[in-house]
């Protein structure tokens, strides 16, 4: 897919185009569709709601796998697992699963692109002082990307780095103080958000020093009577209620069709679904009463760790993302004791979907080659 550079665009002016990116000169890819979605139905007398938790959905997935190995005749062939958004709890729980005798042999890597693994950490609970501190960096992204932060002579990078340390810092500290804060050090602080993020000193001072992802893609240009997107904040609009990056998700559909159709010949039709009917967010099995009452799905992936020496996990996010952040994902690998050799982190320009951006689908194929060959220098970032 090739999306216009112009951000304004519908999603009738993207193509339909060749990958160059594409992993394929290293790897198969398998693409999976869980029951209830895309043309996977439960067999008849089955019932749906079995597989809407966490651990059975998982558990498809990884009897999906074996199946597939042992059709093809390939069970001696490394899996690779990448998962997406919600794909990511998938994908920790699968290799978990997977780590555990009975099945498939354990997985030789993950990818969460887009992470969800630790999600209470971007959820930004009022009381949950982190997730501020985490989602500095894509405030500053976005900042940066509607030009109401300065540089100072400093590049994207070197801005970020400044962003994130003090949000990892003096913003943290501040914030656990809450009022025992003085009234010096919290003026202070303000003017650096304000710097970082483009916020006024004043927004900060009325609202202790908060502001959540969601109030900042309607703040940064409310004078202009506009608002960020959600899942990518480069792009903008005007009603506050409608994400203005959603042209992305309504053009990635279209031209997936499009290509199933051309190439496949299937007829795309009502019985093709994008999205299952569970019966709501509360008829998913969480593992806990809702999506944010257990959080740590990190876990299943010590497993991984254990059960595979050459394990090896990549964790990648789109800068512009205020769904998942790469703060949230920079906090997910610092709080595991996973070790750091095989751990790698990955940012991109751009959102929920970074790799619409032509930069960051070469570097996001190039990482899922890295990743796949193991090459010497992998996961060597510090």
């Amino acid at each position: 897919m090739s999306a216009p550079d112009n951000l304004t665009a519908p999603a009738e002016e993207f193509e339909l185009v060749d990958n160059v990116a594409s992993p394929l000169d290293v790897a198969d890819l398998v693409f999976f569709d869980p029951a209830s979605t895309g043309f996977s139905r439960v067999d008849e007398g089955g019932a749906p709601a079995d597989y809407f938790s966490i651990q059975s959905d998982a558990a498809q997935f990884v009897a999906f796998v074996d199946a597939w190995l042992e059709r093809h005749e390939r069970d001696d062939a490394p899996v690779f697992i990448l998962g997406e958004s919600y794909g990511t709890m998938r994908a920790a729980e699968a290799a978990g699963q997977m780590a555990e005798e009975g099945g498939p042999p354990p997985a030789e890597g993950v990818f969460l692109m887009g992470q969800a693994v630790n999600i209470i950490e971007y959820s930004q609970r009022p009381q949950n002082i982190i997730s501020y501190a985490v989602s500095v960096p894509t405030l500053a992204a976005m900042g940066w990307e509607q030009g109401k932060v300065e540089a100072k002579g400093r590049s994207f990078d070197a801005f970020m780095a400044d962003a994130t340390a003090f949000g990892e810092t003096d913003y943290l500290l501040a914030l656990f103080q809450g009022n025992r804060l003085g009234e010096d050090e919290r003026r202070r602080v303000a003017a650096k958000l304000e710097e970082y993020t483009g916020i006024s000193a004043d927004y900060y001072l009325d609202n202790r020093l908060r502001i959540t992802k969601q109030a900042y893609r309607v703040e940064l240009l409310k004078d202009e009577g506009k608002v960020l997107g959600r899942s990518d904040g480069r792009y903008v609009g005007q009603d506050p209620k409608r994400d203005a990056s959603g042209v992305l998700q309504e053009a990635y559909l279209s031209a997936f069709k499009a290509y199933v159709s051309d190439v496949f010949g299937l007829e795309i039709d009502d019985r093709y679904k994008t999205i299952a009917d569970v019966g709501g967010l509360n008829a998913w099995g969480w593992g806990a009463s809702s999506p944010f009452g257990h959080y740590d799905y990190s876990d299943r992936l010590d497993g991984a760790f254990s059960a595979n020496p050459d394990f090896r996990l990549l964790i990648g996010n789109g800068y512009h993302d205020t769904m998942t952040t790469v703060g949230a994902a920079t906090y997910l690998a610092a709080q595991a004791d996973w070790p750091k050799d095989r751990v790698k982190l990955s940012f991109y320009p751009g959102g929920h979907m970074a790799y619409s951006i032509d930069e960051s689908a070469v570097a996001f194929g190039n990482d899922i080659r890295a990743w796949i060959e193991g090459a010497d220098n992998w996961g060597a970032d510090d």
